[in-house]
C-alpha cells in the first residue's frame, strides 16, 4: 500500500511543480480567475503530498528533495508576476527569492534533505495565504479589501523566511561541557 502512495504523492509533487508555467501564462492573460484556482489547487497539493506520503510510513528520498524545489517554483511565479506588475516591490521579491535559493542550496547539500523547519512550514502557508489574496480576482466578492490584506501579509511571510533562513544555516550549539 504504502508504494501507490508514495507515487500518488510523488505526482502531485510534480504537477505542483509544472503549475507554474500555467499559473504565469494565466496571469500574463489576465485571467486572474484561473490563475487564483491554479494557485489553490497548487497549494492544497502541497498538503495533500504530504500527507499522502506520511500515511505510507514516509517518502522517498526523491520527493523530499522535490518537494521544496516545486514550492519555490510555486511561489516564484506569481511572486515575479507581482513584482512586474508593481504590486510588490522587486527588492523584496529579490530577496526572497534569494533566500529560496540560499536555502535550496544548503538542504540539497544535507544528506536528510533538511526536513523543513515549523518556521519553514508556517512561513510557505503564509505565502500562499498572501499569494491568493493579492491575486484575488477584482469581479470577486470581497475586492478590493482582500488583495490589500494579502499584500500586508506579505511582510510577516518575509520577516519569517528570512529568520528561518537563519535558522537552517546557523550551526546549532554543541552541547556544553561542565
Amino acid at each position: 500500500m504504502s508504494l501507490p502512495l508514495r507515487s500518488i504523492a510523488n505526482g502531485l509533487t510534480v504537477a505542483r511543480a509544472v503549475a507554474g508555467l500555467p499559473l504565469v501564462i494565466a496571469l500574463q492573460l489576465g485571467w486572474q480567475g484561473w490563475a487564483w484556482w491554479l494557485l489553490l489547487l497548487a497549494g492544497l497539493s502541497d498538503a495533500a503530498d504530504g500527507w499522502l506520503a506520511r500515511r505510507a510510513g514516509g517518502g522517498s528520498s526523491w520527493g523530499a528533495r522535490l518537494d521544496p524545489l516545486t514550492d519555490k517554483v510555486l511561489i516564484a511565479a506569481p511572486l515575479l508576476w507581482l513584482a512586474s506588475s508593481a504590486v510588490l516591490p522587486l527588492w523584496a521579491v529579490w530577496l526572497l527569492l534569494a533566500r529560496e535559493l540560499l536555502i535550496s542550496g544548503w538542504r540539497a547539500q544535507a544528506s536528510d534533505g533538511a526536513p523543513a523547519s515549523l518556521s519553514g512550514k508556517v512561513k510557505t502557508i503564509l505565502q500562499f495565504v498572501s499569494l491568493l489574496l493579492m491575486l484575488w480576482p477584482s469581479g470577486w466578492i470581497g475586492s478590493p479589501w482582500l488583495p490589500s490584506l494579502g499584500w500586508w501579509l506579505f511582510w510577516p511571510s518575509l520577516a519569517l523566511a528570512l529568520s528561518s533562513a537563519l535558522a537552517y544555516i546557523t550551526p546549532r550549539s554543541a552541547p556544553r561541557q561542565n
